[in-house]
């Protein structure tokens, strides 16, 4: 039996495409893997909260990221809906100058949000990241090329 009245809300999580400039000169890019899937650093976006605040605090809260440097601006790129429609992403481009990370425990879990970390070139991104990610993914390279 179908409920009548209004849909619930489509549920907003923000991350950060977070990069480095390798030794070679080429750009890394972060990612995170949880339940399978690779991915940038997100998370849901808190009531009140402004998204640029919510995608910093989920980087650092899921990498201990903090020297992010959105030298692209703060412009971004939203995902299609997923998790069953009821869901988007909203993707920043932030630097970092950080190569090691820590994939901490989150207090409301008792285990890391992700079991695995890399930093991979964008060919190896493009193989890697769910379907649904990858148009933040050219958004971002495109981005790069554009300013460097």
């Amino acid at each position: 039996m179908k409920h009548k009245g209004k849909k619930k809300p489509m549920t907003l999580s923000s991350g950060v495409i977070v990069v480095r400039k390798a030794r070679d000169g080429k750009w890394r890019f972060l990612l995170l893997r949880a339940y399978g899937y690779w991915d940038f650093p997100k998370g849901i976006v808190e009531p009140g909260e402004d998204p640029i605040e919510a995608a910093k605090r989920e980087t650092k809260e899921e990498t201990t990221i903090t020297d992010l440097d959105f030298r692209w601006g703060y412009d971004f790129r939203e995902t299609g809906p997923y998790n069953q429609g009821r869901k988007i992403a909203r993707y920043y481009l932030g630097q970092t100058h950080k190569k090691d990370i820590s994939l901490p425990v989150n207090p409301e879990i008792g285990k890391p949000e992700h079991d695995a970390y890399r930093w991979v070139t964008y060919e190896e991104a493009r193989e890697l990241v769910a379907p649904r990610v990858l148009e933040a993914l050219e958004w971002a390279k495109s981005k790069i090329e554009e300013k460097g």
